[in-house]
């Protein structure tokens, strides 16, 4: 079974920065891409960053301060995060999609991890 593990959450001072890491384990024969989405308290989730090959894209609200990156041989992405809100608050989900070992399609969500941005 494929899951995705994030890490790096913090509580950090606004105009600092954070990286966060998700790390892939179990059956992964392909992976397609990787993205980092946020939900906020009371609020809808939303697409922070994808990574696909040599695709990239980024949520408006983010662009110009955070940069994803992956490593598909390590199975692994990142996002550092910089110039940090207090709007950025909110638990981080990595996301991965691919081909698993018996060739079945994947598209698993970790549990999160918490960034908290305080003013």
């Amino acid at each position: 079974q494929v899951q995705v593990v994030e890490s790096g959450g913090d509580t950090v001072q606004s105009g600092g920065s954070l990286r966060l890491s998700c790390a892939g384990s179990g059956s992964i024969s392909r992976l397609s891409a990787m993205a980092w989405y946020r939900q906020a308290p009371g609020k809808e989730r939303e697409m922070v960053a994808l990574v696909s090959g040599t695709f990239i894209k980024y949520g408006e609200s983010v662009k110009g301060r955070f940069t994803i990156s992956s490593d598909n041989a390590e199975k692994t992405a990142h996002l550092q995060m910089n110039n940090l809100k207090p709007e950025d608050t909110a638990v981080y989900y990595c996301n991965a999609r691919g081909l698993d070992g018996t060739g079945r399609g994947y598209n698993v969500l970790g549990r999160g991890t918490q960034v908290t941005v305080s003013s």
